[in-house]
């Protein structure tokens, strides 16, 4: 039998916390190339905003250093990365570089940069999406972006990219600065660039697989929509014998409005979830209209924005359409906890049966700066509970929203840790 042909790919991940810039990008450069030893051919590079006055320097510097073909990144409030003593870590508010370089001997890397003026119509022909990333569908690019946070059609991108390359995975985040605000800022090449989206789109001997932790968990039970417009849901439905109300006999479905369905979830919640539900209330939206075992991951999570007591409607973060089912959620440490360890749990016994493809793989983390250390009440939580599962390296930063699938979908999310996962083609 032949010997199988296939290059292994090399991932590293370093992860400085020196306040100067030129001390920060010499260490991770010097572990990074320690690690890796192979000619690295892509570099992505996550810097913490309390450097945000040398964001133009950083790129310049970096590519002295490394002449790599390709490195993109971005500013952020905090960054993700691997310690000296190959430890995952999360550093928030202070001053911090990440750099993750890959060895990809049997992958092309076609890295772009786009404004808002590039975009198509969203009526265009697919071909016009293909022109502008530069990619064919046929080649199953897998992608990595980046946005600028004033970016302002991040949607638009999204769906045009679904539209383009259906079956290809898309994840990333927003850049993001500290509490106080300030700069930020995307990189590709040397330069950085403000208000627009930079990106990569990978193909070949490569997958990118993800793990898209909203940390929600339902209450009560699925409702459908039966009348709305854009975000507002002004009337649901559901089944008398899984509401249980008092109003209709068993089997009949009820038609109510949504404030009178939450009205009456809250009153049969317990007392600790009835006051989580005064500001942690989320609604999720079925993305599978014909799956009935609904699971985590089955939900697209979005903001409950608003409630007309007048009407009886309820406001949510995205468009809504009749037929669609929702459920109410709520979100605490906890939640996000058991979500993240659960789908965790999942994608483990998944690679289980591609061992050998996960040895060369490596990690990408997009996290909601309302994560982290702010929401567990302890560093690294994220991080950590990953790489429990999966020891491979670590890269990334604390996010705007969070860029990752749900059901046949690419989405902006919030208060998601979003993990792509870089590995070999099964053979």
């Amino acid at each position: 039998m032949a010997e199988s042909t296939t290059k292994p790919m090399r991932w590293v991940s370093a992860l400085s916390q020196r306040p100067s810039l030129e001390a920060a990008i010499k260490e991770v450069v010097e572990l990074a190339q320690d690690h890796l030893r192979a000619s690295p051919d892509l570099g992505l590079v996550f810097i913490s905003s309390a450097f945000a006055s040398d964001y133009s320097r950083l790129m310049p510097l970096l590519q002295e250093q490394l002449c790599l073909p390709t490195l993109i990144g971005c500013g952020a409030g905090g960054v993700v990365g691997m310690n000296s003593r190959h430890q995952a870590q999360e550093i928030e508010g202070e001053p911090a570089l990440s750099l993750m370089l890959a060895h990809l001997p049997d992958v092309k890397v076609h890295p772009f940069h786009l404004s808002a003026d590039d975009l198509p119509d969203l009526d265009s022909p697919p071909d016009q999406w293909v022109d502008l990333i530069g990619v064919k569908p046929e080649d199953q690019p897998q992608f990595i972006v980046l946005v600028d946070p004033y970016f302002g059609q991040i949607n638009d991108f999204l769906q045009g990219l679904d539209y383009a390359y259906p079956g290809s995975v898309k994840v990333g985040g927003l850049a993001s600065t500290g509490v106080m605000g300030g700069t930020t800022g995307v990189f590709c090449g040397s330069r950085l660039y403000s208000e627009e989206i930079v990106g990569l789109a990978l193909h070949g001997n490569i997958v990118i697989e993800t793990i898209v932790a909203q940390g929600c968990r339902p209450i009560g039970y699925p409702y459908r929509v039966t009348q709305g417009e854009r975000n507002i849901v002004l009337e649901v439905e559901t089944q008398a014998e899984d509401a249980d109300l008092e109003m209709a006999s068993s089997g009949v479905s009820v038609r109510l409005s949504p404030l009178e369905a939450l009205q009456d979830l809250v009153q049969d919640l317990n007392e600790e979830d009835r006051q989580l539900a005064q500001n942690s209330l989320f609604v999720g939206v079925v993305r599978d209209e014909f799956k009935q075992k609904l699971e985590p991951g089955d939900f697209l999570i979005r903001n409950l924005i608003g409630v007309d007591p007048r009407a009886g409607a309820i406001a949510i973060g995205d468009r809504v359409r009749p037929g669609q089912r929702i459920q109410f959620h709520l979100r605490d440490s906890r939640t996000s906890a058991e979500d993240l360890e659960l789908l965790m749990e999942r994608y483990q016994r998944q690679a289980s049966s591609f061992p050998e493809e996960m040895t060369n793989a490596a990690a990408l983390m997009f996290s909601c700066l309302g994560r982290g250390e702010g929401l567990y009440g302890e560093p690294n939580f994220d991080s950590e509970l990953f790489r429990r599962y999966l020891n491979i390296p670590l890269s990334g930063f604390f996010c705007n929203g969070e860029i990752g699938p749900v059901g046949n979908g690419t989405f902006l999310h919030g208060y998601t840790s979003v993990f792509g996962i870089c590995r070999q083609r099964k053979n």
